[in-house]
């Protein structure tokens, strides 16, 4: 009944590569051994005996479960939640059977073998049921409606505004009145897409270019940007739509309020083995009064993705002084396969 209740939703196994998953089962098993020992004491000073015959069990079991998931990655990752429950279990519960027989005919005295194994199970089980739940709290559908309120109010503003700049090109340059009403349609059609996927940055760049170009006919000479893209890895997996709302925010918050032209600054890099985009906008004076109020949203609602996406392994970070306001994210370097894009347009 409970794994048929599981495969009602196709929610993914654990990137046991992960270093967040990882953290989160060792911290997990470890205060559970360390409950067990405490509460099994009879004398208070036994405790240090108690705890390293507790790790001498559980230590190389655990390690090695984790390292046989960690390389067998890949080939559970197609696999569906219930089927992966059962060969974790089975993994885990070989391991522990291996590392009894071996240290009962060397070392120690019999112990039982059956307890181990039954609890093993329900150790496992318990931990991927805690990870499906985390998953499904931090699923897009549960973060869809957030994104979407946000969409309603920052769009708008956007949508109408590339109109009336549309408008005023048709007279003068009808081609290139054209060519932004194509960038705004396929604009618009990468925002419906599913946002559960991951999108290459070479495709993450493209819609950045099209959204300025249409923000150019708006505010012409006063939108200045700075690309530093020459390291970036283009094949790089990020969350799609990552780039465009922190540009709008950039442009919104740190050009529309300020009369001379002050560059939007993108640089994008690989480092060992993360990618890090930066994206730095000036701020309108000290004491300039300005109608326009950032509310984090945007901000918010990229942190869950990557959170979804990444776990622990990725970061985003602010930065804001008199002069200037930063973003800065952090992601593990993971590669897209070649083509794999949810752009309307070629990347």
């Amino acid at each position: 009944m409970l794994l048929e209740q599981l495969s009602e939703e196709p929610v993914p196994l654990p990137d046991f590569r992960n270093f967040g998953v990882i953290l989160r089962i060792l911290v997990v098993v470890h205060l559970g051994m360390l409950a067990y020992v405490l509460l099994g004491l009879s004398r208070w000073e036994e405790w240090p005996l108690r705890l390293g015959e507790a790790a001498m069990w559980v230590e190389l079991p655990l390690l090695g479960t984790l390292l046989g998931l960690a390389l067998a990655s890949p080939f559970l990752k197609p696999l569906s939640f219930r089927v992966g429950i059962v060969l974790v279990s089975v993994l885990a519960m070989l391991l522990v059977y291996a590392q009894r027989k071996i240290l009962t005919s060397l070392l120690l005295p019999q112990t039982g073998l059956l307890p181990a194994l039954l609890f093993t199970m329900i150790l496992v089980v318990s931990l991927m049921l805690y990870m499906r739940l985390r998953w499904k709290s931090l699923s897009p559908r549960l973060t869809e409606a957030r994104l979407a309120a946000l969409q309603a109010r920052i769009r708008p503003h956007f949508f109408f505004n590339s109109l009336n700049a549309v408008l005023s090109l048709i007279r003068r340059e009808p081609r290139r009145a054209e060519q932004v009403l194509e960038d705004l349609a396929d604009l618009f059609r990468v925002v419906m897409v599913d946002k559960q996927q991951l999108a290459s940055l070479k495709c993450e760049l493209e819609i950045a270019r099209r959204y300025l170009n249409i923000e150019a006919v708006r505010l012409g000479d006063r939108l200045k940007v700075e690309w530093d893209i020459s390291d970036a890895p283009l094949m790089a997996a990020l969350p799609p739509l990552l780039l465009q709302p922190l540009l709008e925010n950039a442009i919104y918050y740190g050009v529309e309020p300020i009369l001379e032209p002050s560059p939007v600054q993108i640089r994008i890099y690989q480092k060992d083995t993360h990618v890090h985009l930066v994206i730095k906008n000036a701020l309108p004076p000290v004491g300039t009064v300005s109608q326009h109020r950032g509310n984090g949203m945007a901000l918010e609602n990229i942190r869950q993705r990557l959170l979804l996406h990444f776990d622990a392994e990725a970061n985003l970070s602010t930065y804001a002084n008199n002069d200037y306001y930063q973003i800065h994210i952090v992601l593990p370097y993971r590669e897209i396969p070649h083509g794999n894009t949810i752009a309307p347009f070629p990347c």
